[in-house]
C-alpha cells in the first residue's frame, strides 16, 4: 500500500481515514504555502498570512497615518481601513463557501455517474474518491449487503431455484399417485389362465384370477378348483403344489402383474400370455423368437420329485428374472 511502511497492519477503513486526512492536510498546506507567497511578494491587499484582525488594522493604520494629520483625517482614515478589512474578510468568507458548494457539486455529480448495483450486469464507473468509497461502505453497513436484482433476459434455467424445484416435486408427487393408482387399476383387472393340471397327462383347465394375485394365491384357487376331483390335490398343501410355465418353475412370491409388466420369457414361450395360441407363420425364420402360448402346467411336488430325470420334468428349472432366454426350443402341453 503506497504511503504506508511495510509495518502497517490497519483495516481497509483506517487506510481510507488516514489518506482523507492526508488530502485535507494537504490541501490546507497548499492554502498556506499560496498565502505565505502573497505576503512576500507585497500583492495589494490589507490581510496578512498570520496576524489577527486588530493587528492587520493597527499596521494598515500606521501605514496610512505617517505624518501629522488632523483629527479628522484620523477618524476618517481609520474606519476607512476597518471597513476593507471587513469587506476582504467578508469577500474571502463568500469564496470558502462557494468553493465548499462547488466540492460538494461535484460528490453529487460522481454519485449520479454510478450504475444502477441492481443490474448484474452493470459495473460501476471507476471515478470515485476514496472518501465515496467510505460512505458508501459505511451505508452499507448500516443498511444491510446491497440486493442485486435479475436480467431477465439471461438463461437461467440451469441455476438452483427453490420455487422452481419445489413445483417439480410436487409434479413428481403428483405424477407418481396418478401412476400407482392407475397400476392398482390394472392390478384388479380379472385375468383368464388357461393351465393344466400334470401328473403325467394333461388335464387342461380354465381359471380366472386378478393380475395382482401372486402365483401362490392362483395355486390356492386351483386346490379349490381341482380338490373335488383329484384326492392328491385335496389332500396336500398350497406350497407343495408348482407352477411350470414355459419350462420354467415360477417360485409362490410372484405375481402376474409383475412378469406383464417386466414381458417376462421362459425357455419355450413368453410368460406374460396366459392362454394357448400357436405361431402360424408359413416360412419358419430362426432369426425370430417364436410367438407361441403353452398352458402352464399345474405339478404335485411329490411327482416332480420322483420325474424330474424324465421328460419334460427334466427341462424344468427354476425361474431367474435376471436370466434371458433368447430363443424358444421345444414347447409342449
Amino acid at each position: 500500500m503506497s504511503g504506508f511502511g511495510d509495518g502497517y497492519v490497519g483495516t481497509a477503513q483506517d487506510a481510507v481515514k488516514i489518506r482523507r486526512l492526508e488530502k485535507q492536510r494537504e490541501a490546507e498546506r497548499r492554502k498556506i504555502e499560496e498565502l505565505k507567497n502573497k505576503s512576500a511578494d507585497g500583492q495589494p491587499g490589507l490581510l496578512q498570512f498570520g496576524s489577527s484582525t486588530s493587528e492587520i488594522l493597527e499596521t494598515a493604520f500606521k501605514k496610512e497615518t505617517v505624518g501629522l494629520v488632523t483629527r479628522e483625517q484620523y477618524v476618517e482614515k481609520r474606519v476607512n481601513i476597518r471597513t476593507k478589512i471587513e469587506e476582504e474578510e467578508k469577500e474571502k468568507l463568500q469564496k470558502l463557501q462557494q468553493e465548499e458548494e462547488e466540492l460538494q457539486m461535484q460528490k453529487r455529480k460522481k454519485r449520479r455517474v454510478k450504475g444502477d448495483p441492481r443490474l448484474s450486469f452493470c459495473d460501476d464507473i471507476e471515478n470515485g474518491s476514496d472518501e465515496d468509497d467510505f460512505e458508501n461502505h459505511e451505508t452499507q453497513k448500516k443498511n444491510g449487503p446491497l440486493k442485486f436484482g435479475k436480467d431477465p433476459t439471461v438463461e437461467t434455467s440451469f441455476l438452483p431455484d427453490r420455487e422452481r424445484e419445489a413445483e417439480e416435486q410436487a409434479e413428481r408427487e403428483r405424477l407418481k399417485k396418478q401412476w400407482l393408482r392407475e397400476q392398482e387399476l390394472i392390478k384388479n383387472e380379472p385375468l383368464s389362465i388357461t393351465y393344466s393340471y400334470w401328473d403325467g397327462t394333461g388335464h387342461r383347465r380354465v381359471i380366472q384370477v386378478r393380475k395382482g394375485d401372486t402365483i401362490g394365491e392362483f395355486l390356492r384357487a386351483v386346490q379349490q378348483q381341482l380338490a373335488p376331483e383329484f384326492r392328491e390335490v385335496r389332500t396336500t398343501s398350497v406350497e407343495n403344489l408348482l407352477y411350470v410355465k414355459e419350462d420354467l418353475i415360477i417360485p409362490h412370491q410372484h405375481s402376474f402383474y409383475e412378469l406383464i409388466i417386466n414381458k417376462a420369457r421362459g425357455k419355450s414361450g413368453p410368460l406374460f400370455h396366459f392362454d394357448v395360441h400357436e405361431d402360424v407363420r408359413t416360412i419358419a425364420d430362426a432369426t425370430k423368437e417364436k410367438d407361441e402360448s403353452h398352458a402352464g402346467k399345474v405339478v404335485e411336488r411329490h411327482w416332480y420329485e420322483k420325474n424330474k430325470h424324465i421328460f419334460p420334468a427334466s427341462r424344468w428349472e427354476i425361474y431367474d428374472p435376471t436370466k434371458k432366454w433368447e430363443r424358444y426350443t421345444i414347447h409342449g402341453d
